[in-house]
This record gives structure tokens, sequence and C-alpha cells, in this order.
């Protein structure tokens, strides 16, 4: 049976290369449901039924209704990445009005092993309230991949989506379970 990965992504340019990063995990043995923030949902809008078939399961971006069965396998392991500073802030004060914040604020009570790597600026990263909201995240249990060994933010304007270091999220998540 495989191990079912829970991949979280929200809206920053990363997220449009998820389809390769779902192709990788399920190469190293991972069953991928994909949730996304309604932003990076509305970008990937067209690709939405691709990626459902791509992991076999529906794409969500909405909570589901009360009463509704669940349409995904639990999760063995959680990452959430691409992940804003927005989805970070949220996620560490609790603020669950989107179900990938609502999922990943949760599973740290139920103990599901959650890995997340940012992709935000490095003006960001000097609010206040980011350095808080990590080091909140880490008091939790979760693994934030920030700086040397995960994602290092660069100057505003300067991103370069394709190097965002993807396979070192998936390995902390395969990590997770160890």
């Amino acid at each position: 049976m495989p191990r079912t990965l829970y991949l979280f992504g929200s809206a920053a340019p990363p997220v449009h290369d998820v389809a390769g990063v779902i192709e990788s995990a399920q190469d190293a043995g991972w069953d991928v449901c994909l949730g996304l923030t309604p932003t990076a949902a509305g970008w990937l809008e067209e690709s939405m039924p691709g990626l459902a078939a791509l992991t076999g399961h529906p794409v969500r971006a909405q909570y589901k209704m009360p009463g509704e069965p669940d349409v995904w396998p639990p999760a063995d392991v959680i990452l959430v990445a691409p992940a804003t500073f927005n989805t970070i802030n949220a996620w560490a004060l609790g603020i669950t009005s989107t179900f990938v914040v609502g999922v990943v604020a949760e599973a740290i009570g139920k103990g599901i092993p959650l890995v997340t790597m940012p992709c935000t600026n490095s003006a960001y990263v000097q609010h206040p309230q980011f350095e808080q909201s990590v080091a909140v995240l880490r008091g939790a249990g979760v693994r934030v991949l920030l700086g040397e060994g995960g994602f290092v933010p660069n100057p505003p304007g300067s991103g370069r989506p394709s190097a965002y270091p993807w396979p070192l999220a998936l390995d902390a998540a395969r990590d997770a379970l160890a």
C-alpha cells in the first residue's frame, strides 16, 4: 500500500510546476492528493482536470460540506509547498478560512507529520510576524525548510521559480516518516 502525501500549494510561481512534482512523488512511491489555496486554484484552473487525472483524486481548494464523505485517503505526511507569506502566517495564527490552512492547522493536533517550504521574498521575511510564525510552526513540530538547506528568500522582483528546491521538500516529506 503506497503512503499518502497531501501536497498543498499556495499562489507562488513554483506552484505552476506542481504536475512534475506530483510525478516525482509518485515515482518515489507516494499516493498524492493535491490541495490548493483559492488563489493557486485560480492560477491552475485550466490544469485542474489533468491534475486530478494525474493524482487519481479530486483536486481540492474548498472545504467539503458537513456530512459529505472524505474523498481522499488519510494523509501519512502533509507537505505545504510553495507556502506563501499569507499561508505561513494564517497557519501559525490558526486562521482557518481556507481549506489548506484548516487541514494543516488540524493536522498539528492529529500528529500528522508536517513539512513546509516557504516561497516568499526577502522583504516579506523581514516582517516581524513572519519570524514569529515560523517559530510557532517549528515549536508545534512542523519542519520549516527556510534558509540554508531549504528555500532561501530572494530580493523582491528577482524570483527564479525554476530554482525552487522541490527535491528538498520531497526528501523532507520522506524523512518525516522516519
